[in-house]
Parts: structure tokens; C-alpha cells; sequence
């Protein structure tokens, strides 16, 4: 019991629905800074399988971390031999003007499941707003492909801008949207997601928090606000859980976050913690 509310203890299966994969070079990788020493190294599906040992997980979906074609094709084919990999979110140049030729081909690949595009990187405020990007983002619905929102918090309201000009898309939020965890604040990052939250074609991945925190220093009691917020917000039936791997390795291990966002979700009902940990993810990725 937590103060009175009762603790629901699960076994389900999980679907990790947010994990990266690369091969390691200093000139793609530049945003791998000095306090990121420990994962300065490739990735590989290999390894991916050791950090999954003694944990629920079962399944993952793979994100793009560079915005190449040819990281997407490599994902591609990975999924392909991997039977842990039910999916990638790759990326594919939106704004281009043949973009919907590139869709043709690629939407072919049954392990396509999402495009996503580095917005917390691009330095036009309103980047995400332009006319070439939304014409591509406008074509995702008729091939029934998710797009992720990777943007931090003062990228909000241009987002919530953006998501209205696609109602029919589903999309997902990564990383509650990199909320001020470090130094605790709430808003306006807590306003602004209630807000986003609003658009029924929102889901949220509790993933990338703890990056957000002081690596070495967070607590599971600094958390809580953030969860509290984005359950109440989101609701059970549209969020989903994602480790962040290798990213996470930073601050925690693979093992550690699971049982953290467990504990989270713990005073839940059992089926409500199926639709975070898996059931979502099921359907959101088609899998």
C-alpha cells in the first residue's frame, strides 16, 4: 500500500516501444557529449539481448537516431533477422518533393511502422510548422504510419499548432517531452502537455526521463510529479512504456528503469498497466 492505495504486482509481457541501435563515429554522433562517455561506442542487436536478461520485455520498437536513408534501411534489415525487433521508426526526408514516392516504396516494408524527424534539433523555432514538412506529414494517414514527436519543452506550443493541422494522424510524443527535470520545474511544461493531451490522436511515451535529471543524482520521488501529470493527462489508454536504451545508460541501467516506471504505474489497476506496458504499443504499431 502507498498511503492508503493499493499496489498491483504484474508479470506481463512488455513491448519497449522506444530503443536505438548504431554503429559508433564521432562525426554523427557529435550530440554524444563529454558526460556521455560510457555509450561513445556501437550499439548492436547483440547487446540489445544482454540488457534485456531478466526483465519482462519481450519486444521492442527500434528509433532512428540519425537522419540518413540508410540508417533506415539498416533498421529495416535488422528487424528483419531479429525476432525481438517488432518494428522500426525510421526516417525518410519529409519535405522533399518527392517524398510521396519515397513512402510508396518504403511503406511496403512491413517492419515500417513511424517516421520521425530530429525537431529538438532544428533551429528554425517554427520548423515544424513549415509547409514542405506538413505536406509530407499529410500523406502518413492513407499508409496507416505513426509519426514521433521528438521535440523538447519549449517546443510545445508550436506542436500543439502542428498536431491540429492533422487530425486524422496518429502520433506519438517521446519523452514526455523533455520536461526541466533536473532543476524540478513543472511549468509550462505541465500546462502545455494537458493541452496537447486534449488531441484524442496523441499517445505518450514514458521514456527519456531520466536523462532529464541529474545523472547521477536523480531520485524516484522527483519523478513522481512528472508521472502524476502525463497519467492524468494522457489517461492509461495512451501511453506507452519506452526505455531510451542506449541513451539511458548514463544515468541508469535497462533493468533499473524498468522496475522504475513499474513502480510508477503500480498503484494502477492490472489492466491498466497491461495497456501501458504492452497493450498500447500493440495497437498503436500494428503488431
Amino acid at each position: 500500500m502507498i498511503q492508503g492505495i493499493p499496489i498491483y504486482k504484474t508479470s506481463l509481457m512488455i513491448i519497449d516501444t522506444h530503443h536505438h541501435l548504431w554503429n559508433y563515429n564521432q562525426s554523427e554522433f557529435g550530440w554524444i557529449d563529454d558526460d556521455m562517455t560510457s555509450i561513445r561506442r556501437s550499439f548492436l542487436p547483440y547487446d540489445l539481448i544482454s540488457s534485456l536478461g531478466n526483465t519482462e520485455v519481450e519486444k521492442v520498437i527500434t528509433v532512428q537516431a540519425r537522419q540518413s536513408l540508410k540508417e533506415t534501411d539498416w533498421l529495416l534489415y535488422l528487424a528483419s533477422q531479429y525476432t525481438m525487433m517488432a518494428g522500426v521508426v525510421g526516417w525518410l526526408p519529409l519535405e522533399d518533393e518527392n517524398i510521396s514516392r519515397l513512402i510508396d516504396k518504403y511503406a511496403e516494408n512491413k517492419w515500417l511502422k513511424g517516421l520521425r524527424h530530429v525537431i529538438q534539433g532544428e533551429p528554425d523555432p517554427e520548423f515544424i510548422l513549415g509547409k514542405d514538412f506538413n505536406r509530407g506529414i499529410s500523406l502518413l494517414k492513407q499508409y496507416d504510419l505513426v509519426y514521433e514527436i521528438l521535440i523538447l519543452e519549449h517546443q510545445l506550443p508550436e506542436t500543439i499548432r502542428f498536431v491540429d493541422m492533422h487530425p486524422g494522424q496518429q502520433f506519438v510524443l517521446d519523452h514526455i517531452a523533455k520536461p526541466r527535470i533536473r532543476t524540478n520545474e513543472l511549468e509550462p511544461w505541465a500546462s502545455l502537455i494537458r493541452e496537447l493531451a486534449r488531441r484524442e490522436n496523441v499517445s505518450c511515451k514514458i521514456s527519456g526521463m531520466v536523462t532529464e535529471a541529474d545523472y547521477q543524482n536523480w531520485t524516484e520521488e522527483q519523478f513522481r510529479p512528472y508521472f502524476d501529470v502525463v497519467i492524468e493527462a494522457f489517461g492509461p489508454s495512451r501511453l506507452m512504456f519506452g526505455s531510451d536504451w542506449p541513451v539511458c545508460l548514463v544515468a541508469t541501467s535497462y533493468h533499473r528503469w524498468v522496475d522504475v516506471v513499474k513502480k510508477a504505474i503500480s498503484t494502477l489497476n492490472p489492466l491498466d498497466q497491461e495497456l501501458i506496458l504492452y497493450g498500447n504499443a500493440k495497437g498503436i504499431y500494428k503488431i
